[in-house]
């Protein structure tokens, strides 16, 4: 005769081991030895022992009973109650949606992958389609409508203008330069107007509350290092330093480094370790010392995250040294402002070399060879003329070794 199911023996589903049904527990609807419960994790929000358990940015690591229907984020792979939709069939969950995503004006969905129009509307790649471009720019155009990028030199956008970027030179490291100026307020127009004609296609200008008593940021599109040097108009400093601009301590020079530009994630925690283990030295070369640019110990505890790229699972703001948030690029905040040419190139310069230096740095160098001391970084900076400017603001600061 069959024995009962209910009176059946059963394998332990942790250890295998036979277990009567009165030793019997249950993990998840799963037969559980009893000296096996204690090596399976509980659930955060239940606390019942269970073998399938699911990790939510929420709450932790929960069973299935208790996340019924969650989904897992295609971004950061955690599994959440709530999810948006987006252009390619994607969840997304609500902490990476506004980091990582831009909202298509046309179809609603989300989209990784978004482009300017003219006017100010995102679109998905899909809904790119229905515009026109700019032939100079390569902006999207609606219908009987001139391009505002291009028309608009001189102009001063608000500070959430974000035009599609244009790359500038081969790559594949490139550079964009955010350089906050005071400007004087019976000179505003004047200022703009000289910035526009004399920049071009390269940069922009932006509206910066931060900016007082009154000014604006320059920002420029992506460039490769060799270019931005060559080719930026430095001149144009001079010329907004003589119409009475100012950019000093109590406003910064921002450099984007491309993330693409890195050969791994093992590179960025590299670059970032040298910075960061050389805080007195960076914040000499940078001339200032800013709440707007710290060198936090949660920063520093969390480069392997910011590496990674994976940083809707660890929060932290982004007035960091080097701050991780920008979705395709990281951005060293660190430099006071200026209008002096060599010293914002040497903002330049020292993003560039901090890149270059630590993509062949091997483990042995850093253990044996103090690869991430200060005076090993500027002896190979001594040895590279492409970095001269870096070199000379390094001698006039006294900051060389």
């Amino acid at each position: 005769m069959p024995v009962p199911a209910s009176s059946a023996a059963h394998s332990c589903a942790v250890c295998q081991t036979t277990i009567s049904p009165q030793q019997t527990r249950t993990t998840g609807n799963a037969p559980t030895a009893p000296s096996a419960t204690s090596a399976v994790a509980r659930c955060a929000r239940c606390g019942e022992p269970s073998q399938h358990m699911a990790t939510t940015l929420e709450f932790g690591r929960v069973c299935r009973t208790c996340a019924p229907g969650w989904s897992e984020c295609a971004r950061c792979r955690y599994t959440t109650p709530t999810t948006w939709r987006t252009d390619t069939g994607d969840r997304v969950c609500p902490a990476c949606i506004n980091r990582f995503f831009d909202h298509c004006g046309t179809c609603s969905l989300y989209t990784a992958d978004s482009r300017y129009v003219s006017g100010g509307l995102r679109v998905c790649s899909g809904c790119a389609q229905n515009y026109n471009s700019c032939g100079q720019c390569g902006a999207l155009l609606p219908d009987h409508t001139d391009c505002d990028s291009c028309g608009s030199r001189g102009r001063v956008w608000s500070y959430n203008y974000k035009p599609d970027p244009r790359f500038f030179g081969q790559g594949p490291v490139f550079l964009g330069l955010e350089l906050e100026i005071i400007v004087p307020r019976h000179k505003y127009e004047v200022c703009a107007s000289t910035v526009g004609k004399s920049i071009g296609d390269l940069a922009y200008l932006k509206h910066d509350s931060s900016i007082e008593p009154s000014g604006f940021e320059l920002v420029t599109h992506p460039m490769e290092y060799r270019y931005a040097i060559e080719r930026f108009p430095w001149e144009l400093l001079e010329q907004l330093e003589e119409l009475g601009c100012r950019s000093d301590h109590s406003v910064g020079i921002h450099v984007h480094v491309s993330r693409d530009g890195f050969d791994s994630a093992a590179h960025i925690f590299r670059w970032a370790k040298l910075i960061y283990r050389n805080e007195s030295q960076t914040v000499t070369l940078a001339r200032r010392r800013s709440n707007y640019a710290a060198f936090s110990p949660i920063a520093r505890a969390r480069v392997k995250h910011t590496a990674k790229d994976d940083l809707p699972r660890f929060g932290m703001d982004r007035y960091q040294a080097i701050n991780p948030h920008p979705r395709k690029s990281l951005e060293v905040r660190v430099f006071a402002g200026s209008l002096n040419p060599q010293q914002v190139q040497a903002a330049l310069a020292f993003v560039a070399a901090t890149v270059e230096y630590t993509r062949a740095l091997t483990c042995t160098q850093v253990v044996r060879h103090g690869g991430w001391e200060w005076e090993q970084f500027t002896t190979w900076v001594a040895q590279h003329e492409d970095y001269v400017p870096l070199r000379a603001e390094m001698e006039a600061l006294a900051c060389v070794s």
